[in-house]
């Protein structure tokens, strides 16, 4: 019994290390940034929608593969393409010594493999959720003048699988990302402040 929860804690600081590994594409792309724990908290919010939107998905199966699906990260650290030409990882091992040590480890190693695989229509939304994520934060760069970002879209738009995860990134790719917070551009803007203090007095 001990041994198993100091097994559990031992999980929960490596998790914790999510938050400290960045994404090194944005190292290439010029701007931007996040940890893998940013990403993959997108991921689930994605893959959740992407659900909503998909008749007979498991949605907790989904959300499940996108909470782990980089797991390995925490011992491996992030990859690019450009990595990925010269660098070798071992994932595999990654995630049998990450899950070995946990009661419920085969049920996480199982999520990353059917992630990995891409045959079911869960791993397929999942994976989907993983790139619209990308494409999130490249349309946010270009958006800001990155001139890199449409070429980088135009690359993970081809790995997108399903057909509602394409119809979702064309209305991402038509949306200026900061519309949902900038669409009213009333007086506000200007007053907000003295409105504040109007109410605090």
């Amino acid at each position: 019994k001990r041994d198993c929860m100091k097994s559990i804690a031992n999980f929960l600081f490596e998790m914790g290390m999510l938050k400290k590994t960045p994404r090194t594409g944005f190292q290439f792309l010029g701007t931007g940034g996040e940890s893998v724990a940013e990403h993959v908290f997108q991921t689930i919010f994605i893959g959740y929608t992407l659900c909503k939107l998909e008749t007979g998905a498991d949605e907790l199966k989904v959300m499940k593969m996108c909470l782990v699906h980089d797991l390995p990260e925490a011992r491996t650290g992030d990859m690019n393409y450009v990595n990925k030409k010269y660098v070798t990882v071992d994932e595999k091992k990654a995630v049998k010594e990450l899950t070995d040590t946990l009661f419920f480890g085969q049920d996480v190693k199982s999520a990353i493999d059917e992630f990995n695989a891409k045959t079911s229509l869960e791993s397929r939304l999942a994976h989907d959720a993983d790139q619209l994520a990308l494409i999130l934060q490249l349309k946010e760069n270009g958006d800001l003048g990155n001139k890199y970002s449409q070429e980088w879209i135009s690359f993970v738009l081809k790995r997108l699988c399903t057909e509602t995860a394409k119809k979702v990134a064309q209305a991402i790719l038509e949306t200026d990302s900061a519309e949902w917070w900038f669409t009213d551009k009333s007086d506000w803007w200007v007053t907000a402040n003295n409105n504040r203090g109007q109410h605090e007095k």
